[in-house]
C-alpha cells in the first residue's frame, strides 16, 4: 500500500529542476547589478555632493536646514553652523542638518 508521504514526494532522487542553480544564480546578479546601478551608486553619489557642499560653506552664504529654515551663515566651527535667520538673530545648527546651499557668497 502506498502512503500519503510517498506519493506527495518530488521529483526522484531529490534532484531539482535541470540547470536552476545556474539560473538562479545568474538571476540573482543580474538583480544586484540592477540594484546597484539604480539605487545604491546614485544614492552615494548625492551624499558625497552633500558631503561636499558642507564642507564647502563659508561665511555669508544662503543655507537650508532640514526644518526648513533659511538663512546666512554667520560664523562656522568643525561640527557647528551659526546661521542669522534675521538681523540680531542667530541659531546654531548642526553641520549635518544643513540641507542646502540657497545662494553662494560672491567674492568681491
Amino acid at each position: 500500500m502506498t502512503s500519503i508521504a510517498y506519493a506527495m514526494g518530488g521529483l526522484g532522487g531529490g534532484q531539482g529542476a535541470p540547470g536552476g542553480d545556474m539560473g538562479f544564480i545568474l538571476m540573482m546578479t543580474a538583480i544586484f547589478f540592477i540594484f546597484y546601478f539604480l539605487l545604491i551608486r546614485p544614492a552615494q553619489k548625492k551624499q558625497k555632493e552633500a558631503k561636499a557642499m558642507i564642507a564647502n560653506l563659508k561665511h555669508g552664504d544662503m543655507v537650508e536646514t532640514t526644518g526648513g529654515i533659511q538663512g546666512k551663515v554667520a560664523a562656522l566651527t568643525e561640527a557647528v553652523v551659526t546661521v542669522e535667520i534675521a538681523p540680531n538673530v542667530k541659531i546654531k545648527v548642526n553641520r549635518a542638518h544643513i540641507t542646502a546651499l540657497v545662494q553662494k557668497t560672491t567674492e568681491e
